[in-house]
C-alpha cells in the first residue's frame, strides 16, 4: 500500500493533496493514510476526527498522519488521539523533508511563512479541470474565522510562475483551469492584482479554453478584473462570492469590509457588464447577536443580489476567535435559520434551472456521465463521454439540483 490521502474542505486543499501524495511518495512513505483537514467549522474538525478513528479500525497497521488547517490550529488535540501517529503542519506538508522526519508533531509557526513557490501538478485524478494555486493565507481577521491561523498571512505566487503552470496544464490536456487560493482577490505580485493576472493568463495562453475563479471577495475586485469579466469570454460567467451576511450590523460584528449595499451594487454592476453571469455565495446562519430581522436581511439578499447557489454555514464557534466569545444564538435557532436559508437557495436554483431548460450550453465532460456548463451548473449527460471534452448540448430537463442533457 502506498499513500492514501483523504481530503476535507476547499479546492486549495484538493490541489495540495496532490502535492502531498507526490512528496510523501518521493520521501519513501508507504502504508499510510494522510488526512488533509479543514478548520472552517467545528463540524469539519469533528468529521475529520471521526474519519481518523474509522481508518484506524479498518487499517490497524497503517501509519495515520494528520495535516491541513485543523492540524495546524489544533496540533496537540490531534496528537493526543491514540489513532494518530504523526501531525504535520501546513508548511511542512508541501515539503519532501516534512515527510521524512520522525517527530510526532512537526508544526511550525505559519505566521512566519513567506513561502510563495508554486508546486506544479499535472492535474487531479478524477477531475477534468486543473487547479492552479495563485495565493495562500489571509491578512484579514474576520471575527468568526480561524483560517488565518491555519494558513498564515497573505502571500502570492509570481505572475510568470502562474502563467507557466497554466500553460503546463493546457499542454497536459486540460481545457479548463481554476485559479484557487485562500483569498484570491488579495492577490498581489509587484503591481499586478488579480485582474492583471487573469488578463495575462488569457493573453499568454491563447489555447486555454476556459478560465475560472474560485471564491472571491467582491470588495477587492479591481478594475482589470471587472474589465476581464466584461470582455473576456474565456473567463467563465460564474462568480462565487464571500458575502457571509446581509445585515450591516452583523457584517460589522463579523469585521467584514463590505456593506449590504456594496454587495447588491457589485452584483448589479457585474450583471450589467456580463448579463449572463451567475452568482453563488457563502452565507452564515445564526451569527452571534443575530436576531430575526437581521437574519431576514440575509434571506432577502438571495433575491436582491440574484444569487443562484448558496453555500450555507450554520455558525460554529471556533475557539480562539472573537465571535466565539460573543453572546451565542440558541443552537436550535441556528439550525432552523440554516434550514430556511438552504430552502431559499434551493428555490433560487430551481428557478434558474427552469430558465436553463431548452438552452444550448458548452459542457466540460467529467467522470461518470456528468459535466459542467460555463456557469458551473451540473449536467447529467445522456450518454457517458470521455472526461475533459467540451461539447455543445441542449438542456432538456432538470431534477431540481442539476440539468439533464437532451
Amino acid at each position: 500500500m502506498g499513500v492514501d490521502v483523504v481530503t476535507f474542505g476547499c479546492r486549495l486543499n484538493l490541489y495540495e493533496s496532490e502535492v502531498i501524495r507526490r512528496e510523501a511518495d518521493a520521501a519513501g512513505l508507504s502504508d499510510a493514510v494522510v488526512f488533509n483537514t479543514c478548520a472552517v467549522t467545528g463540524e469539519a474538525v469533528r468529521q475529520a476526527r471521526q474519519a481518523i478513528r474509522r481508518a484506524r479500525r479498518e487499517k490497524p497497521d497503517a501509519q495515520i498522519v494528520v495535516t491541513g488547517c485543523a492540524a495546524q490550529t489544533e496540533a496537540q488535540n490531534f496528537a493526543a488521539m491514540p489513532e494518530v501517529d504523526r501531525v504535520i503542519g501546513n508548511e511542512e506538508k508541501l515539503q519532501r523533508d516534512g515527510w521524512r522526519g520522525g517527530e510526532k508533531v512537526a508544526v511550525s509557526d505559519i505566521m512566519a511563512s513567506r513561502e510563495t513557490a508554486l508546486r506544479p501538478i499535472e492535474g487531479i485524478e478524477g477531475h477534468a479541470r486543473a487547479f492552479v494555486q495563485v495565493q495562500n493565507g489571509c491578512d484579514h481577521r474576520c471575527t468568526f474565522c480561524i483560517i488565518p491561523f491555519g494558513r498564515g498571512n497573505s502571500r502570492s505566487v509570481p505572475v510568470d510562475d502562474v502563467v507557466a503552470q497554466v500553460r503546463r496544464s493546457v499542454e497536459a490536456g486540460r481545457r479548463e483551469v481554476v485559479l484557487t487560493g485562500v483569498d484570491i482577490t488579495s492577490y498581489r505580485s509587484g503591481s499586478a492584482r488579480l485582474g492583471a493576472l487573469v488578463q495575462r493568463i488569457l493573453k499568454d495562453v491563447p489555447e486555454l479554453d476556459r478560465l475560472r475563479l474560485s471564491s472571491i471577495d467582491s470588495v477587492e475586485a479591481d478594475d482589470d478584473l471587472l474589465d476581464a469579466i466584461a470582455n473576456e469570454p474565456r473567463l467563465m460567467p460564474y462568480l462565487h462570492l464571500s458575502l457571509q451576511a446581509g445585515d450591516d450590523m452583523v457584517l460589522k460584528r463579523m469585521k467584514r469590509r463590505h456593506s449590504r449595499a456594496d454587495a447588491i451594487s457589485f452584483c448589479a454592476q457585474v450583471r450589467r457588464l456580463r448579463p449572463d453571469v451567475v452568482f453563488g455565495a457563502d452565507i452564515i446562519a445564526g451569527f452571534p447577536t443575530e436576531d430575526e430581522k437581521m437574519f431576514t436581511r440575509s434571506l432577502d439578499l438571495v433575491e436582491e443580489c440574484g444569487l443562484t447557489r448558496l453555500h450555507v454555514f450554520p455558525f460554529s464557534p471556533r475557539p480562539g476567535t472573537p465571535a466565539a466569545r460573543m453572546p451565542q444564538a440558541d443552537r436550535a435557532v441556528v439550525k432552523e435559520r440554516a434550514a430556511r436559508l438552504r430552502e431559499k437557495g434551493e428555490a433560487a436554483l430551481r428557478a434558474y434551472l427552469d430558465r436553463e431548460v431548452g438552452t444550448r450550453r458548452r459542457v466540460l465532460t467529467e467522470m461518470n456521465g456528468f459535466g459542467r456548463t460555463e456557469h458551473f451548473t451540473h449536467v447529467r449527460l445522456k450518454e457517458k463521454m470521455r472526461a475533459g471534452q467540451l461539447v455543445e448540448l441542449t438542456m432538456g430537463a432538470h431534477d431540481g439540483r442539476q440539468l439533464i442533457a437532451a
